[in-house]
């Protein structure tokens, strides 16, 4: 199902234009955008981390997967469906910008992560692991179990706050620097905590010149900011499609650069001798539709244009950010450079660092504002209520919530 920008926009078209969407494309445009996805009514939706709303092109298109697979079924998935799944393979590597034998299909990032941390093979006794306070919980958990699993120490650090461009390179530096033992770092691209976006490819650079992997986990990136996998320099990357990119959900997928796939074991469900991205999980019987439905997903976003897309998700944070920043009343945890953010940032009010402080305000954002969001702990400087807009999401919601957290901060 392919899609053009007048079936996207309606009659009110984005220019073709290169620029910021931010500061170049009428309101109205977005508005139409975001009129084609169904937003609840009950609240003013702005947690959509979790995961990510099908537009309503790609619901209709997962419908119609879903009847056909559920009309069909085995006489469709033993005779055709394999090739059908091949071509959403090779479609999500072109978008991607790599080779579909470096792809496999997963249904989220967890899947992905668990996989090339815990099979990775490239650790002996007495070597070490890192990784951050900003990492997602379950991919720190599974690092924590390689000091069983391989008998190597595992090393925890906390990213520096405020952050910068450099001090985040830097802080990786100096733990690399520290514990020679370092032979595997786990860097999540943009944490699902505050939002931060890790440089990456810098880090992962410092890395390479010390003789260690980094595993990648992007399940907040892709789609939401504007690259390819490559761009990060880094032969391992787990990432989920039904967050940014808008698929349905259980669609992930896993990328190992094609020289490296034996460094990461066959999945224990699979033989010890198996060849291949694909022997690397076994996930059993997933939902077909919606890996079928990707292509729609992606032709969708396609029609929106990666610039465009992380523009205006970025202009939809400004749009609240900008005007508390200098409140001395409410801390602000994600910095203005804009190679450090993207759709995601979290705050907290100054000096109410712990969980019940954040869990309170959330509640109050919910029942004296009927604004979602949700609180995140795990941070070294403690808890922060966190603001996820998406496409769905209108320039008048964000003015809502500059009213209420001033309020609340008053």
């Amino acid at each position: 199902m392919e899609i053009d920008r007048r079936t996207l926009f309606g009659a009110a078209t984005l220019p073709l234009a290169t620029g910021s969407l931010g500061a170049g494309v009428a309101g109205e445009d977005w508005d139409s955008l975001a009129r084609r996805y169904d937003v609840t009514r009950d609240v003013i939706q702005l947690e959509h981390g979790n995961w990510g709303m099908m537009a309503r092109p790609v619901l209709d298109a997962y419908k119609a997967m879903v009847e056909r697979v559920n009309r069909d079924t085995s006489y469709y998935a033993r005779r055709t469906m394999i090739g059908d799944l091949e071509a959403v393979r090779a479609r999500l590597a072109g978008a991607m910008g790599v080779a579909p034998d470096e792809l496999a299909l997963t249904r989220n990032a967890t899947e992905a992560m668990k996989a090339l941390i815990l099979q990775y093979n490239r650790l002996k006794p007495g070597d070490a692991v890192l990784y951050a306070d900003l990492d997602y919980d379950s991919m720190q958990a599974a690092m924590e179990s390689l000091a069983a699993r391989r008998g190597v120490r595992v090393i925890r650090i906390a990213l520096p706050e405020p952050a910068t461009h450099e001090s985040l390179i830097g802080a990786y530096r100096a733990a690399f620097d520290a514990d020679p033992a370092i032979r595997m770092a786990l860097l999540t691209h943009v944490s699902h905590r505050t939002g931060l976006v890790l440089p990456v490819a810098g880090i992962a650079a410092i890395a390479r010149e010390r003789g260690i992997d980094v595993l990648v986990d992007a399940a907040h990136s892709v789609g939401q900011l504007d690259f390819r996998l490559q761009d990060l320099q880094a032969d391992f990357v787990g990432f989920n499609l039904h967050k940014w990119i808008g698929a349905p959900l259980g669609v992930g997928a896993l990328y190992i650069r094609r020289e490296r796939i034996e460094a990461i074991d066959p999945d224990p469900a699979e033989s010890p001798r198996a060849v291949g991205i694909l022997a690397r999980v076994h996930t059993g019987t997933p939902d077909y539709a919606a890996q079928l439905t990707l292509p729609t997903a992606l032709d969708f976003q396609a029609a929106i244009g990666a610039p465009r897309r992380e523009a205006r998700l970025k202009a939809l944070r400004d749009r609240w950010v900008r005007p508390l920043r200098d409140l001395p009343q409410v801390q602000i945890l994600t910095p203005d450079d804009s190679r450090l953010y993207g759709a995601i940032t979290s705050f907290r009010l100054s000096g109410r660092t712990s969980h019940d402080e954040n869990v309170a305000l959330a509640r109050a954002l919910l029942e004296k504002y009927r604004i979602f969001a949700v609180h995140r702990d795990g941070l070294a400087s403690g808890s922060c209520v966190r603001i996820t807009p998406s496409l769905a999401t209108h320039m008048a919601d964000l003015d809502r919530l500059v009213m209420a957290i001033r309020a609340l901060a008053g």
